[in-house]
């Protein structure tokens, strides 16, 4: 089925609460890779009203991170395909055109393929991340005498003291208070006050942090290993402390289409009263992967459920989460041309991507399945609450990992896992999202990093 994208609704549909809105970021799902503080990967933007035009900005880089603040402009965190080096662009979301070009450029200093991946907009629309050198950075955007828009970076912390050479950041969140929240690769959790000042824990040596890590408005802080799932807070003089540790089934190895070993998954909270009474997140147990939902702030664990039992069970992604609602989506046998250095063999080596998505309620007495669909997903899914839709991109082909696939934009009926719309994108590998996360942007368009430049929608 080809189809023009469904017109939003005025009003959700049922799902949600969203959590309360984090003073310190920027708009709510638009201010982090995974929408929001929480990773809750849904929004209350509405997505286009029709997928007829698209168009791009050719940037040669790959694109994981797309972020709209108040102003409406994009900032996208890139990697150059050539060297891997880290780059800031601004983007017009209304630019004219088939092709775009960014308004400013600016790159930053690299550090590992994962590092400075995740980072967000804070309250004054400035780019938060740390760059190579492990630096606190604040980029923001202005017009120079000229009109022209320029790129800045300031610094607001410099972490060389807390972060040995040759560990990277991996994550970074603000919490309710202002406070930056960070997470090394080689398990070094951080804060960083408001005067730059930094204070640490280290979790066990042989523990790495592959993905970003999440915060609720009750201060907490949620952090997944290769090992276990943790909750932290600040203690009462504001430096980290480990509330609880969840160890889970790590399986006996990476898993082809995976970046590391352990969980992919970035915990996200989600709730039906603040939006973060719960923790998610999807372990890596050989043959058969699960779905673990835990009490904020207690650890208990509310259930432990089996998912994509119709797809590949294996997941790079953060889940949906919201209300009683959690969506989770297949990566397993995902394509992706590199891995991290250090993530070990996959076993098998390659498989094909056959897709999968389930949809699981908290109830009552734990955890009910309510579908469990194969859908070949090759971005993070986003929710929206306003139009009440799943949004992604999926990857057609045989087995789906060749340069000769082809990709649509898609939408998911969230009730039910069936198709509501798809679209084709152009091209085959050069836009490959490579399993990373679109904007549904607040003109409601859509953005979609890809391995060469971001795709345009609407």
């Amino acid at each position: 089925m080809i189809a023009v994208l469904p017109c939003g609704a005025a009003a959700a549909t049922g799902f949600g609460p969203l959590a309360a809105p984090n003073p310190y970021l920027g708009p709510v799902g638009t201010a982090t890779m995974h929408g929001d503080a929480g990773s809750s990967d849904a929004t209350p933007l509405p997505g286009p009203r029709s997928a007829e035009t698209v168009s791009a900005y050719p940037l040669a880089s790959a694109c994981p991170t797309l972020l709209q603040g108040r102003d409406h402009l994009v900032v996208a965190l890139c990697t150059t395909i050539t060297d891997r080096t880290p780059t800031v662009h601004l983007l017009d979301p209304a630019a004219e055109g088939p092709f775009a070009a960014p308004l400013a450029t600016l790159p930053l200093t690299k550090g590992s393929l994962l590092g400075g991946v995740y980072a967000y907009l804070d309250n004054e629309d400035r780019l938060v991340v740390v760059d190579g050198e492990n630096r606190l950075l604040r980029v923001g955007h202005a017009r120079d005498a000229a009109g022209k828009w320029q790129l800045s970076s300031t610094v607001s912390a410099d972490l060389g003291s807390v972060i040995a050479r040759g560990d990277n950041v991996a994550g970074l969140v603000a919490d309710w208070s202002g406070r930056v929240w960070f997470a090394t690769g080689r398990g070094v959790v951080g804060v960083v006050a408001q005067d730059g000042t930094a204070t640490t824990v280290h979790l066990p040596a042989d523990e790495q942090v592959a993905n970003s890590i999440s915060a609720a408005p009750s201060g907490r802080v949620a952090i997944a290993t290769t090992h276990a799932l943790y909750e932290l807070d600040a203690d009462p003089a504001g430096a980290p402390e480990v509330l609880w540790r969840a160890p889970y089934d790590r399986g006996s190895a990476r898993k082809p289409g995976q970046l590391s070993g352990g969980t992919g998954s970035t915990p996200t909270y989600f709730g039906p009263d603040t939006g973060a009474d719960y923790l998610t997140m999807v372990d890596n147990a050989d043959g058969q992967v699960n779905l673990l939902v835990f009490g904020s702030g207690s650890g208990e664990l509310l259930c432990k459920t089996p998912v994509l039992t119709e797809g590949g069970a294996g997941s790079e992604n953060s889940p949906i989460g919201v209300g009683n609602s959690v969506f989770v989506a297949s990566t397993y046998g995902y394509p992706y041309p590199a891995v991290p250095e250090g993530a070990g063999d996959a076993v098998p080596s390659t498989a094909p991507f056959v897709g999968g998505m389930t949809r699981v309620d908290v109830a009552g007495s734990g955890c009910d399945t309510v579908w469990d669909a194969r859908i070949r997903s090759a971005a993070v899914p986003h929710l929206s609450t306003a139009d009440d839709l799943i949004y992604t991109v999926t990857r057609n082909g045989p087995d789906a990992t060749t340069p000769l696939d082809g990709f649509e934009l898609t939408t998911i009926d969230p009730a039910t896992g069936a198709i509501a719309s798809r679209h084709p994108l152009p091209g085959t590998v050069v836009d490959d999202p490579l399993q990373t996360s679109p904007l549904l942007t607040d003109d409601r368009r859509i953005l979609q990093g890809t391995v060469t430049g971001v795709l345009r929608v609407g």
